[in-house]
């Protein structure tokens, strides 16, 4: 079976890393963007499995990074979990609306965030 390639787009560092951490220890391989813009080259470039994508970015929002990759005949079928501090009401339904799949909110919570990976990969074998 190949490597679960994940992209994840997420201007902070203590949160890359922490989800960093639990994708190598899952045996997947992880791809880093700190912003929207080259969240979108590289989901282009390496087509993942799967991104994960924070909404408060600094130069484009994850609703229109969604809305970009969505548009893309490459990226539009890659599904896209948000993994974002917007935990107000209609939140998720707005990252929804804008082309995500899933939705985790901050802080990261790694159990729901695996289990809500899982929902659209097949979990790496290690």
């Amino acid at each position: 079976m190949s490597t679960t390639v994940v992209l994840y787009i997420e201007d902070n560092p203590d949160n890359m890393l922490l989800v960093e951490r639990l994708l190598i220890a899952r045996g997947c391989q992880m791809v880093k963007a700190i912003n929207g813009s080259t969240g979108i080259e590289l989901a282009l470039e390496h087509t993942p499995h799967i991104i994960l994508l924070d909404i408060n970015l600094p130069d484009i929002d994850g609703y229109e990074v969604a809305r970009r990759l969505r548009d893309n005949p490459i990226t539009a079928t890659i599904p896209i979990v948000a993994v974002t501090a917007n935990a107000l009401k209609g939140d998720a339904e707005k990252a929804l609306a804008a082309g995500c799949d899933g939705y985790v909110s901050k802080p990261i919570n790694l159990r729901d965030l695996w289990n809500a990976m899982l929902q659209f990969i097949q979990a790496p074998s290690a």
